[in-house]
Order: structure tokens, then sequence, then C-alpha cells
């Protein structure tokens, strides 16, 4: 069978708190781990989206309102529905693997580093269509 979920396809969550939400795969295990025996991969996506931005009031409002929020989590294969989309943001040192979501620091660190990477990837202005709201 071919591999199609790899490392920067894009992908919409389908269960959960993030359900609907995109993300982005970091990592993937194929035939999973000890904790978690079924296929599964480390994704990294958008918790709140940036808001559009209608008026030119300030620079501090539209910076403000073009703020994106992160999440990182470990998904079953069957809670994910891929796009044909891809991301070329390096996310692999950002969260190396399921130890980066072992404690509470490394996490918030992990998700400090991966909205950084997100928040530049938006102000490029590239893959648009991951930062908009999916609208279903």
């Amino acid at each position: 069978m071919v591999k199609f979920l790899k490392p920067g396809k894009a992908v919409i969550l389908l269960q959960g708190r993030f359900a609907g939400r995109k993300a982005v795969i970091v990592r993937v295990f194929e035939e999973g781990t000890r904790d978690r025996p079924y296929g599964h991969c480390l994704v990294a996506g958008l918790a709140r989206y940036p808001k559009k931005v209608i008026r030119k009031d300030s620079a501090k409002k539209t910076a403000k309102k073009s703020r994106v929020k992160c999440f990182i989590k470990l998904v079953n294969f069957t809670h994910l529905m891929p796009t044909r989309y891809t991301l070329d943001v390096d996310l692999k040192d950002v969260a190396a693997g399921p130890e980066a979501l072992a404690t509470r620091d490394k996490k918030v660190d992990a998700c400090k580093a991966a909205k950084y990477r997100l928040d530049e990837r938006f102000k490029t202005g590239k893959n648009r269509w991951f930062f908009t709201k999916h609208r279903f």
C-alpha cells in the first residue's frame, strides 16, 4: 500500500477537541508504539485561526488579529482526513517525538516553538488555505 501520510502533509482532524481543525503531520508511527499499538502520528495544528483584518486601524490591532494559537497532539490515523496540500514548515526539531508531550513544560515549549514557525509562515502569505477557518 502507498504511504501518503508523510511529514508536512496537511490534514483535518475528525474527532476530539480539535475536530474540524487543520493540522500538519510532524512525525508518523506506521506500526505504532508500545503505548499506542496502532498507526498514529504526531500533528501540530491551529487551535485558533488568525482573524480577517478588514480595517487598517493600527499596527498593534492588526498584529493582535493576525496571531495564531497552536496545539500538538498524537492522533490515530482513523481520526485524520488527509488533504492534497502540503506545508513546507520544518517542525521536526520542535517536537521530535512523543517525548515532547511527556511533561507539561515540554509540551508548552513545543507549542510555543510551533506557534512561532506557523506565525512566520502566515506572515509570508504562503499556504493561505491552511490559515483560513474551515467553513462547513
